[in-house]
């Protein structure tokens, strides 16, 4: 039976495969929602428990069967402890990604990760002054084993609060002291909610959200920042740099090689291996007129960062790219890679590789990647994609790709300012940027795909507003043709004229999910050059499509430091009107910031230029007509 395709995608490339792949008769995660179907309600409500082998218990929303578990825990309960242990897979997904970068930072101080380097001394300084590191007459390595140290002292190590809190303003950390929200120690967080969220502790649904608050704030404020700036200091910090995205990335006649997953420990030294002249030149051999590596997901938004590698697509597309047939090897790390994709390979000629020691997946090779063996591991993984090019069958690329740009790191922002962001808060001030809004997060097959952030983005940078998004978000906008100069034509006048000047889009692609980390210091710059806090400033947040745990930590990290922000699906907390009270309400007595929940795009976009004219006529500056 025909499906409509058009109601799962906005895009162009994602129409015309999903056409495909229905003729070649290979399942696709919509076909599988779609199976799925009712899920199930209490789950949905965040009324189901299986905490404990008691249960699995279930509270009835209705008030005719069980109001409690066999525990006797409530609807709040449940919810919250629900809700408390989201947090804390998505907070340690994040930070356990950076970890793994500060082993690899401790290992090329040890002289035992070859191929891997430091690219940006100046920021090693400068994150090392961070850590308390005495910079003067040490060398290079010795002060990256002693940052890797100091962060590595962050995970394990009880604190009065992890090192780059600092970073946040005086007010904002105030906040956090005098609600005991202050975050400690990365693992001490995720830790403590699981001991938490056990039965027979916690049982207080008020003392388990605002843990969740710290467990979230170990996260933004602790690993996830780790983790980018290790990466930056690693690889490289990104500055502007053109690039392009969509399936049409893909070359009939090259070798494709396609990096997914997160983390670029992996990436970075397949871009290497793909440049080798004597792997070139055997891609010449079998036919091939080179070697294309192309990114999904967020290992692909590092690249382009840094490299400008091409995106292939986001998270729905990550199916899709392969029944292409033209993607010769896929090899992932980890997060946000479904288990399908292996069997969907065996469809066509994919070679599916994984490569992390915490990641594997039905129907993959596993070849582990560690720092001493990533440069051989990498050169050995292109050539068997080079021998794979001969194996092809039918070729299908649709469409042609979007050029975009990338590389907006806060120290390519602040930049392109003249070094400071004064003029960005000048432009503020005058009214012709009404503010800022960050836009992130996944895609979900129950959401049109790239709808929500596509349409969001449209209607807020026609009002004035300056976008900064990550993530699957990026790649979304960077494929509705946001962000090119050119682009500069869906924004209002004031931006429009702020973006010409400075030669720049309307919307700055600036990293990774991991990456959300580089909208808090932009904000909490703006916020000490103000003297205000965070949640004072004419800034929010938006996650139009999310899905995953991660994307809970997110947005709770960012709500606890003070920024507004608009979620597209509901989160599983209906079940109990006391948490969604809190969450969208109750919190901005507590913290100044609260979540509101629209799936609309072009309410959402309303309601984030409600907020915004508010903190604007709160800080006194000129209130401009929503």
């Amino acid at each position: 039976m025909s499906k409509t395709y058009q109601t799962y995608t906005i895009t162009q490339d994602g129409q015309l495969m999903l056409k495909k792949m229905e003729r070649d008769q290979v399942e696709t995660v919509w076909d599988r929602l779609q199976a799925q179907l009712p899920q199930c309600g209490y789950c949905d409500m965040g009324l189901s428990c299986r905490n404990c082998v008691m249960g699995p218990c279930r509270v009835d929303p209705f008030g005719e069967g069980p109001q409690q578990g066999v525990c006797g825990a409530d609807a709040d309960i449940i919810v919250a402890r629900n809700l408390g242990r989201m947090i804390a897979a998505g907070a340690a997904a994040h930070s356990d990604h950076g970890r793994d970068l500060v082993e690899v930072l401790a290992e090329v101080a040890e002289g035992r990760a070859p191929g891997y380097e430091i690219k940006d001394e100046d920021k090693l300084k400068r994150v090392a002054a961070e850590y308390g590191v005495e910079i003067e007459g040490k060398d290079t390595m010795q002060i990256a084993g002693e940052l890797a140290n100091g962060m590595q002292e962050d995970y394990g190590t009880r604190k009065k609060g992890v090192t780059l809190i600092n970073r946040a303003p005086e007010k904002r950390r105030e906040i956090w002291k005098k609600l005991g929200i202050t975050p400690r120690g990365i693992d001490r967080e995720t830790s403590e909610m699981m001991h938490r969220t056990h039965m027979g502790v916690d049982n207080g649904w008020q003392s388990l959200l605002l843990h969740g608050l710290r467990n979230a704030l170990s996260d933004g404020w602790g690993g996830s920042m780790i983790a980018t700036e290790v990466s930056d200091i690693l690889f490289g910090t990104p500055q502007p740099t053109q690039t392009s995205a969509n399936i049409g990335v893909l070359k009939e006649d090259h070798v494709n090689i396609v990096v997914h997953g997160h983390n670029p420990v992996v990436s970075e030294m397949i871009l290497l291996a793909c440049q080798a002249p004597e792997l070139i030149k055997l891609a010449e051999e079998k036919g091939a007129r080179g070697i294309n590596l192309v990114g999904l997901c967020c290992t692909g938004n590092e690249l382009l960062m840094r490299h400008g590698i091409p995106m292939a697509g986001n998270h729905l597309m990550t199916e899709l790219v392969i029944a292409t047939g033209a993607a010769d090897l896929m090899l992932v790390d980890y997060q946000c890679i479904m288990p399908s994709l292996g069997n969907i390979a065996a469809c066509y000629h994919t070679r599916m590789i994984s490569t992390s020691d915490k990641a594997r997946f039905p129907g993959m090779e596993h070849r582990e990647f560690h720092p001493d063996n990533a440069v051989e591991m990498a050169r050995a993984l292109v050539q068997e994609a080079v021998e794979n090019y001969t194996h092809r069958g039918e070729v299908y690329i649709p469409v042609e790709p979007i050029k975009a740009m990338g590389g907006f790191s806060v120290e390519a922002i602040v930049g392109a300012l003249g070094g400071t962001p004064e003029p960005l808060i000048e432009a503020i001030k005058e009214g012709k940027i009404r503010g800022i809004a960050g836009v992130v997060g996944c895609n979900n097959p129950k959401i049109k795909h790239d709808y929500g952030h596509v349409t969001l983005t449209k209607n807020l940078i026609a009002n004035d507003i300056l976008v900064g998004d990550t993530g699957c978000a990026a790649v979304a906008n960077a494929k509705a043709g946001f962000k090119v100069a050119e682009s500069i034509q869906y924004a209002g006048e004031g931006l429009k004229e702020v973006c010409g000047a400075l030669g720049i889009p309307p919307v700055l692609h600036m990293g990774s999910c991991v990456d959300n980390v580089r909208i808090l210091v932009l904000a909490s710059a703006l916020a000490n050059a103000l003297n205000v806090d965070i949640s004072d400033l004419p800034i929010a947040g938006a996650a139009p499509e999310w899905y995953s745990e991660k994307a809970v930590s997110i947005g709770a990290y960012f709500v606890a430091s003070g920024v507004y922000t608009v979620l597209g699906p509901m989160p599983p907390i209906t079940g109990s009107m006391n948490v969604v009270n809190l969450l969208t309400e109750g919190l901005n007595d507590v913290i100044g910031a609260t979540f509101a929940v629209e799936p609309d795009p072009e309410k959402a976009a309303l309601l984030i230029r409600r907020h915004i004219e508010n903190k604007r006529e709160t800080l006194g500056l000129p209130y401009l007509k929503v």
